[in-house]
């Protein structure tokens, strides 16, 4: 006879399972610990779990005196032994004696040779209201025959309702993250659809955000002025915005404004007649009417002359021009997208650049960050460029862990282009297919653009911002001047730290937030600054 079980012990045993099925999100290491808890306070042994899974198996996810390869060969279909017909059935089902009974298959191989005495099995439905979710048995010696398992299996029903609820509880946590997921990698989906740029990578915040504006102007009619250093990207983004456009079928034309004289320039934009200078001889185009539909870049568009500026306002003005040499009136449809690495409100100011045209160009401004503010983008630029090298030279280059650590603590002063300059001379000279930071010319101080940083750190009075200003011009407060550091301040007789000060505040018309932040500290150290060292503020 087995021995009696109070409703004491039953009830202790109730409580520690709820215990530990509310314990864990683990679901296999809870059920373990259930079948554990069931074996020791029942006398019970080799206790089972099985799940229904998605391919229509009952499968063993948990047992107690069972090894993994046991566990593993515990796999049965709906009706097949005594575990499948459970499953089937939804009904307990209880065998005196399992070496007597057919349907027992002992498809875990746990019962072979190991007891001598006569072993009974007890098995009951793990339910979810009316649904099958499963099937918890036990073992249990039986040396005399007993057929008197009422108590047993009304115990294992009600211990196998509480891990049917955890189970449906598990799977509906799964389901709902499962669906998250799904959600999230759908919007990251449509989000970089909808704001990534062919041909320009990045993934940083900021660039998201470049990305975006790119997205929302594209489709306008607006004069774009891209602000940003040399080599952050900027006909790369001009390109974007004329694909992203209802231009996109029209041409792209692109002239670089530094490159050509006053003269060539004229030329080049508005086309000539024949004989309208030596060595025309035959009428000419010019980009304006090679872009019409389409898209002009005007690159470096900071560098041309103050003559060529007042004859390129009235053609943004007025969308018409006649060819040089010529008097019939040429009207165009052109989207203007220009480009400049120069801090135009300073050249306004100073009288280098026309402020109506100024206006005229800078309809919406998009700024490109420099490699050194988007670092996080480092190791992916990277990558791509050294994966076309592999292509072109036929290689297998891979960056070691010290090379990218490397990388991404350069300043890169010339950005995107120098980056990608710099891997194709690692590509080019590393030997192996693994690049070591000894293989990086910085690792030797041969690096060229490290002593032109170093350089131009040395002789920086102030840090030099990024992003150029973009307050209005007005009387009272001249914008700061962001893309480039202020010039050294002269000699003078006295604290040199007040000459700083003194010289960011006329800079910025005596606006002291402004001045701070092209001092790089905050507005109350402006403020601290200004009473120590008894500077007298002007007022306009």
């Amino acid at each position: 006879m087995r021995i009696t079980k109070t409703n004491d012990i039953e009830l202790i045993t109730v409580y520690e399972v709820s215990k530990i099925l509310n314990s864990s999100l683990d679901l296999h290491k809870t059920l373990h610990s259930v079948l554990n808890v069931l074996s020791s306070h029942l006398q019970m042994q080799r206790g089972m779990v099985a799940l229904l899974q998605d391919d229509g198996y009952l499968q063993v996810i948990a047992a107690s005196g069972l090894n993994r390869e046991e566990i593993a060969h515990g796999r049965f279909k709906s009706g097949e032994g005594v575990m499948g017909n459970i499953l089937k059935s939804g009904v307990p089902a209880v065998v005196p004696d399992i070496a007597k009974e057919a349907l027992f298959l002992n498809r875990t191989g746990a019962r072979k040779g190991k007891n001598k005495n006569v072993i009974a099995f007890i098995g009951v439905p793990i339910k979810a209201g009316r649904e099958t979710l499963g099937v918890l048995s036990f073992d249990r010696e039986n040396p005399d025959g007993d057929n008197s398992f009422g108590g047993d299996v009304r115990f294992l029903s009600m211990v196998a309702n509480l891990i049917g609820q955890t189970v449906r509880l598990h799977q509906k946590v799964a389901e709902d993250r499962a669906n998250l997921m799904h959600e999230k990698q759908r919007l990251q989906s449509e989000l970089h659809d909808k704001y990534s740029i062919d041909n320009v990578i990045g993934q940083s915040k900021i660039m998201r955000g470049v990305f975006a504006e790119v997205h929302q102007v594209a489709p306008s009619k607006s004069t774009v002025l891209l602000r940003g250093e040399s080599g952050t990207g900027k006909e790369a983004i001009a390109r974007a915005i004329h694909h992203l456009s209802p231009r996109k079928d029209k041409p792209f034309v692109k002239v670089n404004c530094a490159a050509l004289s006053e003269t060539l320039l004229e030329s080049e934009l508005f086309g000539h007649e024949k004989g309208s200078f030596t060595g025309a001889a035959q009428e000419r185009k010019g980009r304006f009417e090679m872009a019409h539909g389409g898209t002009l870049f005007l690159d470096e568009i900071g560098d041309i002359s103050s003559a060529f500026q007042t004859k390129l306002l009235r053609v943004l003005q007025e969308r018409e021009f006649e060819r040089v040499g010529g008097t019939k009136t040429i009207k165009v449809d052109v989207r203007l997208v220009a480009a400049t690495n120069k801090n135009l409100e300073e050249a306004v100011a100073k009288n280098e650049f026309r402020a109506d045209l100024y206006y005229r160009i800078n309809v919406v401004s998009i700024f490109l960050p420099p490699v050194r503010e988007r670092r996080e983008d480092i190791p992916l630029l990277a990558e791509f460029f050294l994966q076309q090298a592999n292509q072109e030279n036929g290689k297998h280059l891979k960056f070691s862990a010290e090379a990218m650590h490397a990388m991404c603590n350069c300043q890169w002063p010339g950005n995107v282009r120098e980056l990608g300059n710099c891997v194709e001379r690692i590509a080019a000279m590393t030997q192996g297919n693994i690049v070591r930071k000894k293989d990086m010319l910085c690792d030797s101080d041969r690096c060229f653009s490290s002593i032109m940083w170093q350089q131009q750190s040395k002789h920086a009075v102030y840090p030099i911002a990024s992003a150029p200003a973009q307050a209005a011009f007005t009387r009272d407060a001249q914008p700061p001047a962001a893309e480039t550091s202020l010039p050294p301040p002269a000699i003078v007789y006295g604290d040199p730290q007040k000459q700083q000060i003194v010289e960011a505040l006329e800079k910025c018309g005596w606006v002291q937030a402004k001045a701070a932040r092209l001092l790089g500290i905050t507005p109350r150290q402006m403020g601290y600054a200004i009473i120590k060292y008894d500077i007298d503020v002007k007022r306009y």
